[in-house]
């Protein structure tokens, strides 16, 4: 916007073309005019000086918001900082929980079965402390019915013993411990079997050490 000076210029200079073109038809009429033009420069010069003045004003408002803007900004990070920070702590603390609740059912899975190996146990000892030389025969009867409970046991768990003597050699089931040629007997037939593999349902536990027939 044009300052008051310039626009004291331009009224100057307006009056002086007027007085250079128009001559006065009366001989009062030349000290009207120009009080009626000065009065005029008069009015535009105040009305510049109060629009520079209101400038000024809003000037100074937007200069006294700037502060306040900033503060919004400076609450708001404070905030999700705050936010940051609980979220994180309430992260971590799930994580130990999963962790512990994960552990104590690990404890809770091992604890039950350890107390259904305790009659087992029981049943050993029981064994060991009988007169072997006075019943054999019993003694071994008890041998067995352990391994029978020994079994159930494992087949109540998921646990299944892997067939091997008799049965292709299949890699993804049986260790193949030596290769022998035996008559009668196909290539790749297991033979023998020197240790027993188990699955968990459908999950090898270990695989069966066998012998393989050979060509």
């Amino acid at each position: 916007m044009p300052k008051s000076s310039d626009t004291l210029n331009e009224v100057g200079e307006e009056i002086r073309v007027r007085r250079k073109h128009h001559e006065p038809h009366a001989a009062g009429e030349l000290p009207q005019s120009t009080d009626a033009e000065a009065a005029h420069a008069q009015a535009v010069s105040q009305s510049a000086e109060v629009s520079q003045s209101a400038e000024a004003a809003q000037g100074d408002v937007a200069a006294a918001a700037v502060p306040d803007d900033v503060q919004v900004i400076a609450r708001e990070r404070d905030d999700y900082y705050d936010r940051l920070l609980r979220k994180t702590a309430e992260f971590d603390n799930y994580r130990k929980r999963v962790e512990r609740e994960r552990r104590e059912q690990a404890e809770y899975a091992a604890a039950d079965v350890l107390t259904d190996l305790l009659p087992l146990i029981d049943d050993l000892e029981r064994a060991l402390e009988a007169d072997w030389e006075a019943s054999a025969d019993a003694y071994r009867k008890g041998v067995e019915l352990i391994h029978r409970q020994m079994l159930d046991l494992l087949r109540k768990r998921g646990v299944t013993p892997i067939e091997a003597v008799g049965h292709q050699f299949d890699p993804h089931l049986h260790q193949a411990v030596t290769h022998e040629a035996v008559p009668g007997r196909p290539e790749g037939e297991v033979v023998e079997q020197f240790r027993r593999g188990y699955k968990l349902r459908d999950r090898l536990l270990r695989p069966a050490m066998v012998k393989v027939a050979k060509a």
